[in-house]
């Protein structure tokens, strides 16, 4: 899984959907799609997306497993899958999901109570802002958490910020809007059907970067190595902090 690209020091992003501003929360409809219609992202991260757990462990740990008393974070688990993953094959290492959606994250515990784990906790954290000390985390996970979220420069630096020196990040995007919009199309359809509410705070179609634009994401932290590679529909990142 060799990166075929480095990243260079970003002007401007591009993106093949609407920018971070046109997908800014309207303070009016600052409910989620996560909250209502929870068993339908939960149920295309079971049997839709790609299942990254091999790749994260090739690049995260390509000498071998990681160290015991490892700490890692999952920012935007969702229901837990990478998470439990990780901690089901790791048992001597410590994993902290967060996530915004509170239903999210009940899915994520009862998977975890299911599979007897006792190396992996879920906390209600926003990605924007984690309330997490400076320093504290060896290795930071994100999927498919771009898609939704604006500001995504904002999330990289609290990365950077919660990881310790030499530690690392690995992230993976999806590469086609199409597919990446799925879920969200999928969840939108079913609360109009069910009149769950009139707005919510997530878009209609999912934001997927250019392989340039992927690129320029990370230089705005100092990084002391960045990788970047592509794999079918995915695009990935793997950065190494100073």
């Amino acid at each position: 899984m060799p990166p075929d690209a480095i990243a260079s020091r970003p002007n401007t992003i591009e993106t093949s959907t609407p920018s971070a501003a046109a997908v800014q929360i309207n303070p009016r409809q600052d409910d989620s799609l996560f909250e209502h219609v929870a068993w339908v992202y939960v149920f295309c991260r079971e049997h839709l997306f790609r299942d990254d757990t091999e790749r994260i462990i090739a690049a995260l740990w390509p000498s071998g497993p990681p160290n015991a008393g490892t700490q890692l974070m999952e920012i935007g688990c969702g229901p837990g899958f990478y998470s439990c993953q990780l901690a089901e094959r790791f048992h001597n290492i410590s994993i902290t999901g967060v996530d915004r959606s509170e239903t999210q994250l009940q899915r994520a515990r009862e998977r975890a109570d299911a599979l007897g784990l006792s190396n992996c906790r879920f906390q209600r954290i926003n990605a924007l802002d984690l309330s997490c000390a400076d320093a504290k985390f060896d290795v930071v996970i994100a999927s498919r958490l771009f898609t939704i979220l604006p500001e995504q420069n904002r999330v990289i630096a609290e990365m950077y910020r919660v990881l310790k020196p030499g530690g690392r990040c690995f992230i993976a995007e999806p590469r086609y809007v199409i597919w990446a919009s799925i879920p969200l199309f999928a969840m939108w359809v079913l609360a109009r059907l069910i009149r769950a509410r009139n707005g919510y705070r997530e878009p209609h179609k999912a934001t997927v970067f250019s392989t340039r634009a992927f690129e320029n994401l990370f230089p705005t932290q100092p990084w002391k190595q960045i990788k970047i590679w592509q794999d079918g529909r995915y695009q990935y990142a793997l950065c190494e902090r100073e």
